[in-house]
Order: C-alpha cells, then structure tokens, then sequence
C-alpha cells in the first residue's frame, strides 16, 4: 500500500474523513495497477472513477463549509478547482496514450498530504463546531441528502 490510512488524516468529521479514505483507497489501487503489465484499461477505470469521486466530494465538502459558513470557502473552492483541472489534464493525456500512473500518483500523495492536512485542516475546527452548535442528528438529515445530491449512489 503506498498509503496507509490513519488518525493523522482523520479531521474528526466522520463524512469528510470517510470519503477521504476512498480517495485513499483509489490512490493504493493505482498504485497496485502501476506495477502490472498491460493496466492500462484498470487505470482507465480507477482515473475516470477518481476524477468523478473527487469532484462529488469537493462539492459536497465546499456544500458543507457553506453550510456552516466558512468564510474562507470562495479560496478553497479555487484550490478544489485548480486540483481539479489538474488530475482532469492528466485523464485527458491518458486518453491519448500517455503513461501518466507515476505522475498521478506523485499529485495525489502530495495533494493529500497538503490539501487534507493543511488546507481541510483550516476549516476543520469552524465545521466541528457548527457540528456540535446544530448537533449531529440534525445534521444527519441534511449530510444524507447532500450524499444523494453529490455522488452516484449504488
């Protein structure tokens, strides 16, 4: 695994730190595919799978943020959105044929390392505490449909 999932990413926001881990989870899978002959279709996959998780999860994370306003959120929208061109140049390279798995991966595991820890980090404290302000049953109705809104639910 080239990443281990652990307390140190957790921000103590159970539903951003679980779709945290998912695109932890799309990171060791490419990571497992780059060794292997002929992955190229498996790439393809887990590439187009991460670039629409991604994009649902920066939408319901920013959703999120505006929920409890975070005054901050039109910077960290920018950043989602940079990342975001960024990882969809490299699908579209792969499309045409280039190897782009060594790249992506050195973008994710630098992403996460930065964006989840520090940029996340940021707002962390203000979301918790609209969290506990509302509470966590109140919440729930809301992050439910905001899920449904956001990501394709299997």
């Amino acid at each position: 695994m080239r990443i281990l999932w652990g307390p140190a990413y957790e921000l103590g926001i159970l539903v951003i730190d679980q779709q945290h881990k998912r695109i932890v989870d799309y990171i060791n899978e490419l990571d497992r595919l780059a060794d292997q002959p002929d992955a190229q279709l498996g790439v393809a996959r887990v590439l187009y799978d991460l670039v629409d998780y991604t994009e649902s999860h920066f939408s319901f994370e920013e959703a999120l943020m505006e929920r409890a306003g975070y005054g901050e959120l039109d910077d960290h929208h920018h950043k989602h959105r940079q990342f975001t061109f960024h990882i969809e140049s490299l699908l579209r390279r792969h499309e045409q044929g280039d190897t782009v798995t060594d790249e992506l991966l050195r973008l994710l595991e630098g992403w996460l390392l930065h964006h989840i820890l520090e940029e996340d980090g940021a707002y962390a404290n203000e979301v918790r505490d609209f969290i506990n302000s509302i509470g966590r049953e109140r919440l729930g109705g809301w992050v439910n449909e905001t899920v449904r809104k956001h990501f394709r639910v299997m």
